[in-house]
């Protein structure tokens, strides 16, 4: 992998001995801003060693020293008035720095939103307030989002349907609900609990990021059939979510609800994982968690039962998923019932359930399209789907009629790092962004999800005492996997922040409309809204930690409210960022039995899962 001139360098590598060895002092370098967030000084370090004492003649002292041209200094004294002054000097200038040290501790400090941008914790504290920005209903007045109040009170009540859709996310800068990212975003941020649950804990986010779960597992309890609320007909002689640049709260216009059956394979695939993961999330609450299983089961069971002719993508059917198509157009639906099987199996241990993911990964695998490959995000599943089965090998293995399942996995998986690390199968921006799907816009949301998965599988290879893996005639090593992890959240050649509120530079118009009219306790008309929209003005209300959609292929950003290619947050978007800043947030340090301090949890995946196989 090329050196990319805009990136501060790799991280220093120190062993554990080499620490032992040397009392070290850390000099590190803070930039501007990062791609995600900028570098943290663990990334950026410069390593020197002050070797001013005589050296000790027995134990680790008397090794010799890494650094080539380091130099020992014995101090000798020869006039005692000079080492008086010496002892002055030293005595004086210690003092002072107390003094400093104290009056800097002490003296009130000027608190902002965004503090400081190379804190982990801090840019996963904010990036879940996004999704209390985009949550639909009667908001929670927890404090967190300043400029938001309940809305879409009626989703649901309308002429053709009568039941309550109350609640849900809003899925981006506009105002419509949509079922199929929602799903995709309640497996994510599910599956990065029931692996990170103790990060999330030891920095106070758990039951935060509960929450959030919980609020989308209960809006996709509520009905299996309804795919959007909330119109995406860009109609201009009627108000609706597409042309009318209103608040949430403020409106007022029809918001239709879009009904789909059976034969929306994709859309019920990725429900059913959403509730089964959820459900491994609330294992603890065994009520819900069982709710949230059993739906999941009833809904795998009608998706598929029908005519393997009568599947197809929900985006097929204009009644359906006519509307979606120009947001969140499926291009199969094979994955996400393999995807969704995946996890019932993971939910429930039955057998049967892992069978029939297994039976239909071959055919899912055909069908998947040559520009889908080696991402995840909401529109593919493999990509991740192979990660889960092979983990599923390395710590739970059952062996036949799953092993030859296991096996491509596991080589699709090895695959899938060594893309990452070359430029063979994937070109990088100059700034080093990873371009995924570079025909298209928002890079950063398959960035981030790449960066995810390539972190936990080094976790998984840790975990196995591995140093590395290989694909074909490469190798590749934890650290490398880790590095491209970091590099993706590394310095940009715009140096600013990708994230709303993140550092001291990032995008102030994002296209959103909640973000872009005041929070004044006025009610605003779409004519007014759409003044706001075209404002050159940054936005008057701060989105708190919502991922833009990221730079183009020359690593250029506008920040500008009317091009949202360069300046739309989602939900997606963020479940992926959410998934690699916890990733890559270091637990506090323990020693665990197996020698790895990784704040993974290795086994509380498997609780449903027996240890014999048995045949589906």
């Amino acid at each position: 992998m090329p050196e990319s001139k805009y990136s501060l360098g790799s991280p220093t590598q120190t062993s554990a001995s080499d620490t032992e060895l040397h009392s070290a002092m850390y000099v590190h370098t803070i930039s501007e801003a990062g791609r995600l967030l900028p570098s943290a000084s663990r990334w950026n370090s410069i390593e020197l060693d002050f070797n001013l004492l005589p050296q000790s003649s027995t134990g680790f002292d008397s090794l010799p020293s890494r650094f080539s041209k380091s130099v020992d200094f014995n101090l000798v004294i020869t006039d005692k008035k000079y080492f008086k002054r010496f002892i002055y000097i030293s005595v004086s200038v210690f003092v002072i720095i107390t003094i400093l040290a104290l009056l800097i501790h002490f003296l009130p400090r000027k608190h902002n939103h965004h503090g400081s941008s190379n804190n982990l914790t801090l840019a996963i504290n904010q990036a879940l307030v996004f999704f209390d920005a985009q949550k639909s209903g009667p908001f929670p007045n927890n404090g967190l989002v300043k400029c938001r109040g309940d809305s879409g009170l009626h989703d649901g009540n309308t002429i053709n349907t009568q039941t309550n859709l109350v609640g849900g996310f809003y899925d981006s800068g506009n105002n419509i609900k949509f079922s199929f990212p929602t799903a995709y975003t309640i497996t994510l941020l599910s599956w990065t609990v029931i692996e990170y649950h103790q990060k999330y804990a030891d920095i106070g986010e758990l039951d935060h990021v509960k929450d959030i779960i919980k609020w989308g597992s209960d809006y996709l309890l509520k009905s299996f059939v309804p795919q959007n609320v909330g119109s995406a007909e860009n109609d201009t002689k009627v108000d609706n979510d597409i042309n009318c640049w209103q608040r949430p709260e403020d409106m007022n216009y029809p918001r239709p609800v879009s009904i789909c059956d059976g034969t929306a394979s994709d859309l019920a695939g990725e429900i059913v994982a959403a509730l089964s993961a959820a459900s491994l999330v609330f294992k603890e609450e065994t009520d819900y968690s069982v709710k949230l299983a059993e739906a999941a089961e009833k809904l795998f069971e009608l998706a598929t039962q029908v005519d393997p002719k009568k599947q197809g993508t929900y985006t097929l059917t204009d009644a359906c998923g006519g509307q979606a198509r120009q947001f969140y157009n499926s291009s199969g639906y094979k994955d996400e019932l393999v995807w969704g099987g995946t996890w019932l199996f993971f939910a429930t241990g039955n057998n049967s359930y892992l069978g029939q993911a297994t039976d239909m990964l071959e055919a899912a695998e055909e069908e998947e399209k040559h520009s889908e490959k080696g991402i995840f995000y909401w529109n593919n599943k493999l990509t991740a789907n192979a990660v889960l089965l092979t983990r599923l090998r390395f710590f739970r293995d059952l062996g036949n009629p799953y092993e030859d399942a296991f096996v491509s996995s596991s080589n699709r998986t090895d695959l899938l790092m060594c893309s990452y690390l070359s430029d063979l199968e994937f070109n990088k921006t100059e700034g080093g962004l990873i371009l995924l799907k570079p025909d298209n816009a928002a890079p950063l949301q398959y960035a981030v999800t790449a960066s995810f998965l390539s972190k936990l599988y080094s976790d998984y290879l840790e975990l196995l005492r591995r140093s590395g893996g290989s694909c074909s005639s490469a190798t590749f090593s934890l650290d490398m996997l880790r590095s491209f992890s970091i590099s993706q959240a590394r310095d940009n050649p715009m140096k600013m922040s990708y994230v709303v509120g993140l550092g001291d530079k990032y995008p102030t118009q994002a296209y959103h409309r909640g973000a872009s009219i005041p929070w004044d306790g006025q009610w605003h008309s779409c004519a007014e809204g759409e003044r706001w929209k075209n404002s050159k003005e940054p936005n008057p209300n701060l989105l708190l930690g919502a991922m833009v959609a990221g730079p183009d292929q020359n690593d250029i950003f506008l920040d500008e409210r009317d091009k949202p290619w360069f300046t739309e947050p989602s939900i997606s978007s963020n479940a992926g960022l959410v998934a690699a800043l916890i990733a890559l947030h270091d637990p506090p340090w323990t020693y665990e039995s197996n020698g790895s301090n990784l704040g993974m949890d290795r086994t509380g995946m498997f609780d449903k899962i027996s240890l014999v196989s048995s045949s589906p």
